[in-house]
């Protein structure tokens, strides 16, 4: 038996759409996008529905059950498991992800197009085969509107596991405007039925004939909350966190496994503790109470960006982020003393960066996996250095060629590796033939890297970094004098620093919450 999704009876006046009928999608992302036609809603930012969802807090236990819907699909998943560093860097992936949506749902045309740009670039680097030889390619339309289809699905399970479920008329538009979303991706939404009535019938099939259980779902599910890394807000506090998260992440685990969909359970034989059900409503009806909090407190960014905050930043907010450090570690301390953390989980956690931190030093071992391993699998392989281009493509929101030069940068640096390191000829490096090498990576292609990397960085292209082109970067200001250059970063200050960071293993305020934090 198929359980019915929030839809009301579909209007039986309404023929199914035939064969290759798809009617007309709704605007893209031109002027028209900014209403329904009657002039009355917007597609796009403050006024539409997903506007209202995006601070919602319900909205973070949908994303998750949408993310393990994507992972199931076999070219998700595998592209995931292959590319992605949701694993050993989660928090950044949930910020690059909110800042992303924001562009693309925002009102603003232009920061639309440049973003839809910028993912299609991405994801179009992204492909290859599976562990059963299958291809992937994350372009594909279809798999691409699987990923928009399970937002949307997932929000309005959202609103019915609150117990107040959408009526049909916001449904309608909420769907108009994923579908909006898709159009800006791939120019026009045809993989996704024109209607809601075929939607649901779509959805049943692909999840009832499609979806498996990936690799990428099954550490989604059973291994990411139980392992996740503290943010940099509680890095400080590693027994506070550890506590934490041995509660929280079997609730979120067994709460997403119980709200997904009964077909795909049975095939992925995921197991259901008893009382999850009741405990997936409660915690649905209890994060939905948070909308009667002060508006603009639950702010998604807003909170990502905090805990993404260095106690080592600039920003203002750092001083708040250093007195609630101080006041965890007291509480911390309480907690020690009645359960001590096993040395395990220490160590998991890593030892926070005091005021000396710039110029303490990582063991090739440590600055293996902090740092190159960005994927977090245990070796290093071109898709490790690919998501350090990636992300600082990110930072500095570049647009081609700049981008196509880092990343090309990137992989003249990998071969220059896989060359020095891979000792058996595998293809990817392991933990233990880098420190074994103990190498002095400072060669010409990671020199290249530096300098490329500076000259997207010098936005106006004086040879020099001033404060706010630093910024742009490292989100924080200058940590070294400047006082003898005019307050600017030379080529050779920056080239250096980025060599003693990726060659010397040192800490470095700037580039540990760029490339080596969770």
């Amino acid at each position: 038996m198929t359980v019915r999704h929030d839809d009301p009876a579909p209007d039986a006046a309404a023929p199914p759409p035939g064969p290759g009928d798809d009617p007309a999608p709704p605007p893209g992302p031109g002027p028209a996008a900014d209403g329904d036609g009657d002039g009355d809603v917007p597609l796009y930012g403050p006024g539409s529905r997903f506007h209202a969802l995006f601070d919602d807090p319900r909205w973070a236990l949908a994303v998750v059950r949408a993310t393990v819907l994507e992972a199931a699909h076999p070219q998700v998943g595998a592209a995931l498991a292959d590319n992605s560093t949701f694993v050993a860097h989660p928090w950044r992936r949930l910020r690059n992800t909110l800042t992303s949506l924001r562009r693309m749902f925002g009102a603003d045309e232009e920061v639309r197009r440049r973003e839809a740009a910028r993912l299609n670039r991405m994801h179009a680097r992204l492909d290859g085969t599976d562990t059963h030889g299958r291809p992937y390619d994350a372009m594909d339309p279809g798999v691409r509107a699987w990923v928009v289809a399970t937002l949307f699905e997932s929000t309005v399970t959202m609103f019915r596991m609150s117990g107040r479920p959408m009526d049909q008329d916001t449904m309608e538009r909420l769907y108009a405007e994923f579908r909006a979303f898709l159009t800006a991706l791939d120019g026009d939404a045809g993989h996704l039925p024109g209607d809601l009535p075929g939607f649901w019938r779509y959805f049943d099939r692909v999840v009832a004939e499609e979806l498996e259980n990936t690799e990428a779902a099954r550490v989604i599910l059973y291994r990411l909350f139980d392992r996740l890394p503290a943010p940099p807000l509680l890095q400080g506090v590693p027994t506070l966190w550890a506590a934490g998260r041995a509660v929280a992440g079997p609730v979120i685990g067994a709460v997403t496994v119980a709200s997904l969909p009964e077909a795909y359970r049975r095939r992925a034989g995921l197991p259901e503790m008893p009382g999850a059900q009741t405990l997936m409503q409660g915690a649905y009806v209890a994060a939905g109470l948070a909308r009667f909090l002060p508006a603009g407190l639950l702010r998604a960014e807003g909170l990502a960006e905090l805990l993404s905050l260095s106690p080592e930043s600039d920003d203002p907010r750092a001083r708040t982020v250093v007195a609630l450090q101080d006041r965890m570690r007291r509480a911390a301390a309480l907690l020690r003393l009645m359960s001590p953390l096993a040395p395990a989980d220490r160590a998991a956690d890593g030892p926070a960066d005091g005021p000396g931190g710039g110029e303490a030093r990582r063991t090739a071992e440590e600055f293996f996996h902090q740092v190159l391993d960005q994927t977090g699998d245990g070796y290093l392989d071109w898709p490790d250095l690919a998501a350090m281009a990636r992300e600082l493509s990110t930072r500095l929101d570049l647009d081609e060629p700049e981008e196509t030069g880092l990343y090309t940068a990137f992989a003249d640096w990998w071969r220059e590796l896989q060359s020095a390191l891979d000792a058996d000829g595998d293809g990817r490096v392991s933990a233990g033939e880098y420190a074994a090498a103990v190498p002095s990576l400072a060669g010409p292609a990671l020199i290249r890297v530096a300098e490329v990397l500076f000259d997207a960085t010098d936005k106006d292209g004086n040879g020099t970094i001033d404060a706010d082109e630093y910024r742009a970067l490292f989100r924080t200001g200058f940590r070294r004098d400047t006082t003898g250059t005019d307050g600017v970063c030379t080529r050779s200050e920056f080239v250096g620093d980025f060599l003693s960071f990726m060659s010397a293993r040192r800490r470095s305020s700037p580039y540990d919450p760029l490339l080596a934090e969770a």
